[in-house]
Parts: structure tokens; C-alpha cells; sequence
């Protein structure tokens, strides 16, 4: 039998019944296990997990649970240095990249908005999911915690707001994100990048059936996604998403 003491920190408490949050809990069970499936088996998925300490000391996940173990378990640390220990996440990524399950659809085109590569696709199960993450080092957001206890995840977020707006602030804060945001770069409907286009190129030429008369008619500044050829232009609903921009830009629920 073993008997441990553990306790986790910050936001790591969300995934903890209300009785055990910001306190040492005292857990005991039989049979050897790693401190990983020590820590998911209290329901805290292991890409939420930055730093492990046991008496003090820095371990990885694949660390053996002693009895009479005391332990420490810190969240994602995106701004403290903390250099000279074990880090169990992989470096940060050169650009952010997101995977999405089936149930964050609007927070996909508002993450799209922002000028965010966010890939999502309506029919994905979860191993496909994993692997997509895994394969393509995307950070894997979903509202199942059972997702991100696959092994072969490594980057992930469990998103706790229901509220498609909420999510996209509590994103852009917990990675420090709101600095990356380059608005009306991403196609809200498959996530191609969008480019301006000449009204005089070939391109338009081929584009123009598929723009509304009305709209020819004052319309001079155009754009295409280059993967879905979707056309954008400054319409009635420009200023709207310009000032949705600007609310998540200052951590603030956009005002309609």
C-alpha cells in the first residue's frame, strides 16, 4: 500500500472536486504506478501539467510513485523562467497552430478571426484528433478531458467556458496569445490564408460572377481565400467584426 501526499496549483484546482482544491490531499492505493497515471487517474490531463515536484525535487512523468512521496503539480508556466529543472512539455511553438474537436465549432471561426491556424472538421473522433495533433504539433482544444489523457498528446488545452466568446478570451489569455492576432488573414470557413485581389488581374476576372451586382457597383477592395476561393469584402457587417476584434484584443466579451 501506498500513501502519498500531493497537492496541485492555480488553475490545475478546476479539475479537482471542490473539497480537494488548494489543499494537500492525502491519497493511498495499491500496486505501482508512474506519477502521470497517478495524476490523470485524479482527473488532471497531463498537457495541462508543467512542472512535477516530489520533496522538492523535479521529475518527469515517467517517475515511479514512492510511498510517503510528497508532491507538488504546477500548471502551463507560458511567462516564468524556469530553467534548470524538468520541463514535461515539449518547447513552445515557432507558430501556434490549433486542432479542434467537434464541439468548439464557433470557437474555431472566431480563433479563424483572429487570424489563428485553426483546423476543425465536423467528423473527427477522437483518436483521429490525437493524431492530427500529435502528427502536425497543433494544440488540441476541447471541453473532454479524456481526449487529453492520450498519450501521444502533448500540447492541450481543456477549454472550461461554455460561451463561445468566454473561450475565445480564456484562450488568448492562458497563451498569452492577444500579441499574435492578425485579424482578416484566416478564411472563417476552411482556414485558407486570404489574399488581396486586383480588380484588373485575371483573378478577379474569374471571381466576379460570384460577387452580388449591388455590391460591383461601390465595391473597389477585394479579397480571396487561395484555398476554398471564398470571397471577402468590407461589407455591413466590417465594422461589427472589427470591433469584436478590438474586445478580444483587450480581454474584453465584445459588446453585442
Amino acid at each position: 500500500m501506498y500513501r502519498v501526499t500531493i497537492r496541485f496549483y492555480e488553475e490545475l484546482n478546476d479539475f479537482l472536486p471542490q473539497q480537494d482544491r488548494k489543499r494537500d490531499i492525502e491519497v493511498s492505493f495499491s500496486g505501482a504506478r508512474s506519477i502521470k497515471d497517478f495524476i490523470e487517474s485524479l482527473g488532471v490531463p497531463h498537457v495541462e501539467v508543467d512542472l512535477i515536484l516530489v520533496h522538492g525535487a523535479s521529475v518527469d512523468f515517467n517517475y515511479l510513485v514512492r510511498d510517503g512521496d510528497r508532491i507538488s503539480v504546477y500548471p502551463v508556466f507560458e511567462l516564468l523562467p524556469i530553467g534548470g529543472i524538468t520541463r514535461l512539455r515539449p518547447g513552445p511553438l515557432r507558430r501556434t497552430r490549433f486542432v479542434l474537436d467537434v464541439h468548439l465549432r464557433k470557437l474555431a471561426r472566431r480563433l479563424r478571426l483572429l487570424g489563428f491556424d485553426t483546423d476543425y472538421g465536423e467528423n473527427r473522433d477522437d483518436p483521429e484528433l490525437a493524431e492530427i495533433s500529435a502528427r502536425e504539433n497543433r494544440i488540441l482544444l476541447t471541453r473532454d478531458r479524456g481526449l487529453l489523457k492520450r498519450k501521444i498528446v502533448t500540447r492541450g488545452l481543456i477549454i472550461r467556458n461554455t460561451d463561445p466568446e468566454e473561450q475565445v478570451i480564456e484562450v488568448l489569455q492562458r497563451l498569452h496569445l492577444r500579441d499574435s492576432i492578425k485579424p482578416f488573414t484566416r478564411c472563417i470557413a476552411c482556414n485558407g490564408e486570404i489574399a488581396a485581389v486586383d480588380m484588373g488581374s485575371e483573378t478577379f476576372t474569374s471571381l466576379r460572377d460570384s460577387i452580388p451586382p449591388g455590391v460591383l457597383a461601390w465595391c473597389r477592395e477585394y479579397y480571396v481565400c487561395t484555398s476554398c476561393g471564398k470571397v471577402y469584402w468590407k461589407g455591413r457587417h466590417y465594422d461589427r467584426m472589427c470591433a469584436m476584434v478590438e474586445a478580444f484584443r483587450k480581454g474584453e466579451t465584445p459588446p453585442f
